[in-house]
């Protein structure tokens, strides 16, 4: 994004006391406790190049005020595989600023290079401040979301 001055990039080993406090903003946000194991093993993932998972960043100078998380996998409707975008957050300072707008298209251009034919993801039918993002980046295709726990 240019006018705000993000830069979004991989995330790296040396961001994670950056990184936290935003996945735990994030936790907070959708009201979630995780425990610190799998913390530690999501971070643990972004640098795996076995997994199939990634980790963005947005900066803004030294500050992180973005994060992006997403997974590749395969698909039973295409030989290409797909891209979810699990998570995404921004800090409430650069919200409406084009951070969110900037994580997505990165996630975009990292599953395209993976050969990804499709990026999607979900969110709470009531928030309103990402929907109205998502709602101009991409297209909802009526599909409603069940969870079944299986612990």
């Amino acid at each position: 994004m240019s006018n705000f001055g993000v830069e979004v990039r991989h995330l790296a080993s040396a961001d994670r006391e950056a990184w936290e406090p935003l996945w735990q903003a994030y936790l907070d946000f959708y009201e979630q406790v995780l425990p610190t194991e799998v913390t530690d093993l999501t971070w643990a993932r972004f640098a795996d190049p076995t997994e199939p998972m990634g980790g963005l960043g947005a900066w803004a100078g030294e500050a992180l005020v973005g994060i992006c998380h997403y997974v590749l996998h395969p698909s039973t409707w295409s030989a290409r595989p797909s891209c979810y975008l699990e998570d995404l957050f921004t800090t409430p300072a650069v919200r409406g600023r084009g951070v969110g707008r900037a994580l997505i298209d990165a996630t975009a251009s990292a599953a395209r290079r993976a050969g990804a034919e499709k990026l999607y993801w979900q969110t709470h039918a009531d928030n309103a401040t990402a929907r109205a993002l998502y709602d101009r980046v991409a297209c909802h295709e009526g599909f409603l979301v069940y969870e079944r726990p299986l612990n």
